[in-house]
């Protein structure tokens, strides 16, 4: 299992080329999208938000909003570190924290959740090859660190799907 420091130089490591390969089959603003969202997903984003991590500590005085999420989802389980599954639970689990802020800001003159729903959703539709570039970077980072681990499968899982 990699150490935080080695997954930070990983992922600093593959983010220009993972940019720049999907540059070369997207086109190059969608290579700096997944390039972007690489680097993202790896120092801040990462499977190991639910520890002590470096990339919990990157949060600042927001890593207090991973608090819920660091007792509720054991570390290394497939809700953390799963293919597809972790990364679409921390988005998701990001996406409740924005919303709740937008509630209790929309007397300042935010837009409603609802309304900043719809307008990502419109955003998805005019631009469908960015969506997935920003996707595929997550992901991307996901993977890097989970290889790194010498997962994909941990041994961890096994408990889990034998119950």
């Amino acid at each position: 299992m990699a150490s935080g420091r080695d997954h930070d130089k990983a992922t600093r490591l593959w983010s220009l080329p993972f940019g720049l390969i999907l540059g070369l089959l997207l086109n190059p603003a969608n290579g700096l999208i997944g390039g972007f969202a690489f680097a993202i997903g790896g120092l801040w984003l990462s499977p190991d938000l639910d520890t002590q991590s470096r990339a919990l500590k990157r949060w600042g005085i927001l890593k207090t909003l991973w608090w819920p999420y660091r007792k509720l989802i054991p570390h290394r389980s497939v809700f953390s570190h799963g293919p597809l599954i972790g990364t679409a639970l921390r988005l998701a689990y990001l996406m409740v924290w924005c919303s709740l802020m937008l509630l209790i800001l929309q007397p300042l003159g935010l837009p409603t959740p609802l309304n900043m729903a719809q307008t990502l959703i419109e955003l998805l539709k005019r631009e469908p090859q960015a969506a997935w570039a920003l996707l595929l970077g997550l992901e991307a980072s996901v993977w890097l660190h989970l290889i790194q681990d010498g997962d994909p499968l941990p041994v961890e899982w096994q408990r889990w799907r034998h119950r």
